[in-house]
């Protein structure tokens, strides 16, 4: 498949994440919705992987360009950072170790769920 058709598929997600943004009225960004029915769409294998897989890896070895905007934004909220920057940065720091604990304990316990379940996998194989 071709990566205009590739990128077009990816599009119309993104597009169709901006619609429901307007749609519904709940404080989503439009892209995380069309995010999710990606996902979905990928996970019913209503669209397979093979047809958005070359883009996907091209824009994800682009990724940090899609920064750049929000890193040019920064520089215009330099004064509110020069009066709130130490709490902004704790914020991040204390942010960060919350969410890698907490993802470190949902991995622990989905990996103890797993081993569980191959171990019951390999009994009843053996029997």
């Amino acid at each position: 498949m071709n990566y205009v058709k590739q990128f077009c598929i990816i599009l119309a997600f993104s597009f169709t994440g901006e619609v429901l943004n307007r749609l519904i009225p709940l404080p989503v960004p439009a892209s995380i919705y069309g995010l999710v029915l990606l996902f979905l769409t990928l996970e019913f294998k209503i669209i397979k992987v093979e047809h958005i897989k070359e883009v996907s890896k091209f824009l994800l070895g682009i990724m940090s360009i899609f920064f750049v905007p929000s890193s040019v934004g920064f520089i215009n909220a330099l004064p509110l950072m020069k009066k709130y920057g130490i709490q902004f940065a704790l914020i991040g720091i204390i942010s960060t170790f919350i969410v890698f604990g907490v993802t470190g304990r949902i991995t622990q316990q989905l990996m103890k769920i797993r081993n569980r379940n191959n171990s019951v996998e390999n009994m009843e194989a053996q029997q």
